[in-house]
Parts: C-alpha cells; sequence; structure tokens
C-alpha cells in the first residue's frame, strides 16, 4: 500500500491480468456491452432499409454504416487524445451518454435521416467506449501478454456483437422489425453507462508507471517525446509494423462493412428467413469473438506477423466462398472461415500497436490506428454500395476477396516481428 501525505491510502500499481483481475473483468464486461450496442444492428438494420423504407440502391441502403464508419474512425483519434489529457474513465462515461437517445431512434425513428442519425451518435458511442477499454486493458496488462489481453477484450465485444444478432434476428422473427428488437440495446445502456460511473477505475497512473519504466531501444525514435503528429506520420506510414497493421485493420472492418450491409441482402434474396440470417449474421462474430481469447494468447507465443498474414488470406478465401454460394450450409462453412480469419487478425493487430508504441504515447497511437480500422467502415459501404449497384452484388464481393488477399500479402512483405519473445527466443 502507497499512503499519501494527504492520508489517503491507494493500492500500490502493479501491471499484469493477474494483479488486476478484478478491474480487467469488469473491463470485459463493460467492452461486451459495447458490442452489444452494435449487436443490435446487425441482423435487423439492412433488412428495416429494404422492408421499411424501401431502399432500393445498394449505396443508399449503405449509408448508415458509412455514417457510423466515419464517424467512430474520427472519434476513436480523438478518444486516444482525450485520455491521455483528461483520463480513461472521464471518456468512457461521455462515450455511454452521448448514446442515451440510440435505441429510441433506431426503434421509433420515422425517416431514414433519424437512423442515418443514430449511427452518427452510435460511432462515436463506439469510438469512445471501444478505444478507451482496449487502451484501459493494455495499460492494466504490461507487456507480457498484450495479445492475451487483446483477445479477451475483443472476445467479449464481438462475442457480444454475435449474441445480441442472432437474439435481435430471433425477436424480429416474431414481434416485426421495430420496436422490440432495439429494447435490448436500451437494456445495454444503461447497465453499461451504471458499471462505468459507479465501478470502474482510472488506468492512466498504470500506463504512467509502465512509461518510467520503459527503455527505448539506443538510436530508436520510438522514444517518449513524439508530438501527435509525429505519433500520426509513424503509425501511418513511417514505420513498417504499424503501417502494415493500420492498412490490414483498415481492409478488415472495409470487408466487415460487406458483411454487415451486403450479405443480409443477399441471402434474403435467394429466400432465407429473418431467423436464418440472423443464425448467419452471428456465425461469423460469435467464431470471430471466441477464437479471440486463443489467437490473442497465441500471438503471444509465436509472434504477430504470420498469424495476420495467415488470417487475411483466410479472409479472402472466405469471401470468396460467400460469392460462390448459394445455400444456408455453405454460407455458414463461410461465415465460420470469416470468422475465424478474422480472429487471428483482430486481436494481434492491437497487440502490434502495444508491442511498438511507448506507453507515454501508446493511446494515442492506438487512436490513429483506430481511426484507420474504422475508417474501412466508410470505405467499405461506398465501394461495396457502389460496385453493387453497377455490376451486382457477387461483383462486389468479389472484388473485396481480392482486396482482402493483397493486403495480407503487404503484411508478409512489410511488416517485422514485433513481439519481444518470437523475436528474441526463449
Amino acid at each position: 500500500m502507497t499512503t499519501h501525505a494527504t492520508g489517503e491510502t491507494r493500492p500500490a500499481i502493479r501491471l499484469g491480468l493477474r494483479a488486476n483481475v478484478a478491474q480487467f473483468s469488469l473491463l470485459v464486461v463493460v467492452n461486451a456491452l459495447v458490442g452489444g450496442m452494435l449487436g443490435q444492428e446487425r441482423t435487423v438494420l439492412p433488412l428495416l432499409a429494404d422492408d421499411v423504407f424501401h431502399l432500393s440502391a445498394y449505396t443508399a441502403a449503405m449509408t448508415y454504416i458509412l455514417a457510423f464508419g466515419a464517424t467512430k474512425a474520427v472519434t476513436n483519434f480523438f478518444a486516444g487524445t482525450w485520455s491521455d489529457r483528461y483520463g480513461r474513465k472521464p471518456v468512457l462515461i461521455a462515450g455511454w451518454l452521448i448514446a442515451l437517445p440510440v435505441p429510441a431512434m433506431l426503434a421509433w425513428g420515422p425517416s431514414w435521416g433519424w437512423i442515418i442519425a443514430a449511427n452518427i451518435l452510435l460511432g462515436v458511442n463506439q469510438g469512445l467506449t471501444w478505444s478507451t477499454t482496449v487502451i484501459m486493458k493494455i495499460d492494466l496488462a504490461g507487456p507480457q501478454r498484450r495479445g492475451l489481453a487483446m483477445g479477451f477484450n475483443e472476445a467479449a465485444g464481438y462475442g457480444a456483437v454475435a449474441a445480441t444478432a442472432m437474439a435481435t434476428g430471433a425477436i424480429a422473427e416474431h414481434a416485426g422489425l421495430r420496436p422490440e428488437p432495439f429494447l435490448l440495446g436500451a437494456a445495454y445502456l444503461v447497465l453499461a453507462l451504471g458499471l462505468s460511473t459507479l465501478a470502474v477505475r482510472e488506468t492512466r497512473d498504470h500506463a504512467r508507471f509502465e512509461a518510467a519504466r520503459h527503455v527505448s531501444p539506443a538510436g530508436s525514435e520510438h522514444n517518449g517525446e513524439l508530438t501527435t503528429g509525429q505519433i500520426a506520420r509513424l503509425t501511418s506510414v513511417r514505420d513498417k509494423a504499424l503501417s502494415a497493421a493500420s492498412q490490414a485493420g483498415m481492409v478488415n472492418n472495409l470487408n466487415d462493412a460487406l458483411a454487415w450491409g451486403i450479405f443480409p441482402l443477399l441471402f434474403a434474396a435467394h429466400g432465407l428467413s429473418v431467423a436464418q440470417i440472423g443464425i448467419l449474421a452471428a456465425l461469423y462474430p460469435a467464431v470471430w469473438g471466441a477464437g479471440q481469447m486463443l489467437t490473442g494468447w497465441w500471438s503471444d507465443r509465436i509472434g504477430r506477423k504470420h498469424l495476420i498474414t495467415a488470417g487475411m488470406l483466410l479472409q479472402a478465401a472466405a469471401i470468396a466462398l460467400v460469392a460462390t454460394g448459394s445455400a444456408f450450409g455453405v454460407w455458414a462453412i463461410a461465415q465460420i472461415l470469416l470468422g475465424a480469419g478474422t480472429a487471428l487478425v483482430y486481436p494481434t493487430l492491437l497487440a502490434v500497436i502495444g508491442d511498438v508504441a511507448h506507453p507515454a504515447w501508446r493511446a494515442r497511437a492506438v487512436g490513429v490506428y483506430r481511426l484507420w480500422r474504422d475508417g474501412g467502415f466508410a470505405v467499405g459501404a461506398l465501394l461495396a454500395g457502389i460496385l453493387a449497384d453497377a455490376y451486382g452484388i457477387t461483383t462486389a464481393i468479389w472484388a473485396v476477396a481480392a482486396l482482402t488477399a493483397a493486403s495480407g500479402l503487404v503484411v508478409a512483405v512489410r511488416m517485422y516481428e514485433t513481439h519481444p519473445h518470437a523475436v528474441s527466443g526463449p
């Protein structure tokens, strides 16, 4: 225990998952609720665009993903900067407060403009809350188990996306597309705001504690005295590992936008029921979520680069299988493979950022990486919508499969291994 001159007694700061298991576990729960807020849209909203608002053009139907992705991407950048300046917890609480109107707007919004506005607010919510829970877990975990920590974080978030996508699909099958499916999101919101306000503790001091003991390699430009502009350039272009991770993250979420906005319409066009579409929409994030607990740990054992390369190539193959399929069974296999490929990539990319970035500016590097990564939602919505309108859904899917394969090859050529164990050997 550390006793301060004010008479206040606080626990000594310690890094590691075991040393911080209570707060780490609480943040896992909070991030599951973050994922649940996103999951309420995965099955229902593409069908809502078609059945309720009668949007015939794919580009128009994808506008909510464009609004969500662009807003979330920009918010991610500021979330990292603000969490360094004001602390992690205030940013987390602000993210939940901003989301308060979202379930009602989705459930009762009278026009498509209301749905787009709700997704702008949801993008801010996801950018602030998901970024902050990532940063807080990295703060607590310390340098040795970042892959495992990110595996837990992303497994909770995307496991909740899957469970909520399936639940809202089942609810919509029996009660209709609105408003009942979105009441689940309202319950998540209330619980998350309460936990974040009353139970979550600030973790910025853990990052400062690690930064005071961090030793950068001689001659390294990854020191603790970088401006935000320097960090943005380093993460986006100059550092080979950080920039390769940023482009791979963007392409990963580009193909996720395709899966979110286009796949349900493809499945519906082939006569699948809402419940079947809900199962397919849930399979992909379910495998993605559950798999990350293994792949995050695995990247701590064997390194990051090869898992990311393999994951991007597996995603490309899965997307190509969706393009060639025409039945529930084939699409189910493709969704499982897509989830497995994404599980290899998602926590590992975040672990790369944690490996390379100095603790003093790690939160801002995470923000820059997530700016690129979630910008993929906006790029994917535009690309998939334009190609689907001009050439058909199948062409759009094949194009995204090719981009995903190319991204994996970029990682194979450009990224260097970042995990110390894999670099130095046992």
